[in-house]
Order: structure tokens, then C-alpha cells, then sequence
């Protein structure tokens, strides 16, 4: 098995890097060796998480950017680079979920959902691309969901987005086969974090047990020490990924007997609904 990753002399920028998957990755990027950049609109979290990167990595850095908006990220990319000396690592890990029954969803909720999502990822990774192709080195690191190949009910504008960055990503791994800069893709499942609890969201009912935030990143850097494209969080998520594949119209079948299913206990017991 592939050993960590000295990151030593790599500048290494997260977004979304103010709490959770961002915020543990960003740490261990610095305990790592890199200097890194945190990017979310949260000052006060983003603060003490670059406070936890400058213990290993002192010249790391933060800015607070609302990525929604393009001019934004344009701003950002400039930024890392010259106050970062370039960008080695590109994680994008920035997300919002807005869970929504298709029936309540709206256009101005899905070209939200994937401004963020998907807009946003590949306009900053096209802006920090051409240098990475110059030097002949670098990875980019973009966090899908099992969402995306798993078509979770009740999130259609959360897959649709999660899925689109995904199949982006493999089709440019593709494209940069040849270059020296190497993509990775991350499926989280169910993870310990503020995602599934976010107001203004539908309650969360997938029935599955959440992994902790460290298990998470355990996964993803292993995945990314290994040179892996797809990293499934927990791993065995792969497997019902390729169960979906061989048999989508009995995939979908089940799904839809299981969401009515829940539905159903729900009625008959209000308390455990959430």
C-alpha cells in the first residue's frame, strides 16, 4: 500500500474549508508539510481552522468569498496565486445540499444549488489549470457525493449538481491524461456533518448511519495517496453504485418502495420522523 504523501513545499488550496470535510482536510494538508489556503464566507470558523493549519504550515491563508458569485471566485484564483506562490492541490469541497421533493423545487433553487456545486468548482479550477499544465504537475481534487450515482430521492438539484462535477472531472482526467496533473473524485455518503442538519432543507431520511469526519478524510487521503480517480466514502458505497448500473429500472424501483416505506412508518410514528 501506498504511504502518506509528504506535502512538503506544496501549496494546497480547500474550499469550503471552514467546517467539516474542508476544514479536517485543510488540517491535514498542513500536518502534511503544505502551506495552505482556506476559502468560505464564514470568517470566524475559517479563522480558527487556519488557526489549527498555521501549527504546522505558518504561512498558510484564508479569505472569505461568497462563491456563488463568479467575480469571486475570479478574485480568489488570483489571490492564492499570488499570495500562495501558485496552487499545487485545488480542493474543491465547497457545497450546499438544499434538499427539496422536485415537486417544491423551483429554477431559482437549482440554479443556486448548482452555481455553487458545479459553476463554481470548474471556474476556479479552469483559472488555476493553465499553470498546473505548464509546470507538468498538480492534482485537482472535486468532492461529487454518492448523490450523483446514486440518484438519492427527495435532493434532485443536489445530484443533478454533485453528478455534473463528476462527470466533468472524468471527462478533463481524460483530457489531462498525459499531463502530469491528475484528478481526483470523492463520494461521500453519510458524514458527520452540518450538511444533513442546514435549515431551510428537508429533513434528512436516508436511514444510514453516519461515519465520522476523521474516517472521512482517512478515506480520502488515502485515495488520493494511492492515485485513485474515484473515492467512495465509505468504500463499500462503490458497491451499490455498481449494483444501480447493472439494473437502474430495478435500482430505481427500489428506491421508490423504500422512500414509501419510510414514508409510511413516519405516519404511524411521527417521533422518529426526523
Amino acid at each position: 500500500m501506498t504511504g502518506p504523501t509528504d506535502y512538503t513545499g506544496s501549496r494546497v488550496l480547500v474550499t469550503g474549508g471552514s467546517s467539516g470535510i474542508g476544514a479536517a482536510l485543510a488540517v491535514a494538508f498542513a500536518d502534511r508539510g503544505a502551506t495552505v489556503g482556506i476559502v468560505a464566507r464564514r470568517k470566524d470558523r475559517l479563522a480558527e481552522v487556519l488557526g489549527r493549519c498555521r501549527a504546522h504550515a505558518p504561512a498558510s491563508r484564508m479569505w472569505v468569498a461568497d462563491l456563488a458569485d463568479p467575480q469571486a471566485v475570479e478574485r480568489l484564483a488570483g489571490d492564492a496565486v499570488e499570495e500562495l506562490g501558485g496552487v499545487d492541490v485545488l480542493v474543491n469541497n465547497a457545497g450546499i445540499p438544499k434538499r427539496r421533493h422536485v415537486t417544491a423545487l423551483d429554477m431559482a433553487t437549482v440554479e443556486s444549488v448548482m452555481a455553487i456545486n458545479y459553476l463554481s468548482p470548474v471556474r476556479l479550477t479552469l483559472a488555476l489549470l493553465p499553470p498546473m499544465i505548464e509546470r507538468g504537475s498538480g492534482r485537482i481534487v472535486n468532492v461529487s457525493s454518492v448523490a450523483a450515482p446514486l440518484s438519492s430521492p427527495g435532493e434532485a438539484a443536489y445530484d443533478a449538481s454533485k453528478a455534473a462535477i463528476a462527470v466533468f472531472s472524468e471527462a478533463m482526467a481524460v483530457d489531462l491524461w498525459d499531463t502530469g496533473v491528475k484528478i481526483t473524485v470523492v463520494y461521500p455518503g453519510v458524514v458527520d456533518t452540518e450538511l444533513f442538519t442546514l435549515p431551510d432543507n428537508d429533513p434528512f431520511a436516508g436511514g444510514v448511519d453516519a461515519i465520522t469526519v476523521g474516517e472521512a478524510v482517512a478515506t480520502i487521503l488515502e485515495g488520493i495517496d494511492s492515485g485513485s480517480h474515484a473515492v467512495y466514502v465509505p468504500r463499500y458505497f462503490s458497491e451499490f453504485a455498481e449494483a444501480k448500473a447493472r439494473d437502474v429500472d430495478g435500482f430505481l424501483a427500489g428506491s421508490a418502495a423504500y422512500v414509501q416505506s419510510l414514508a409510511t412508518k413516519n405516519r404511524s410514528d411521527p417521533g422518529d420522523g426526523a
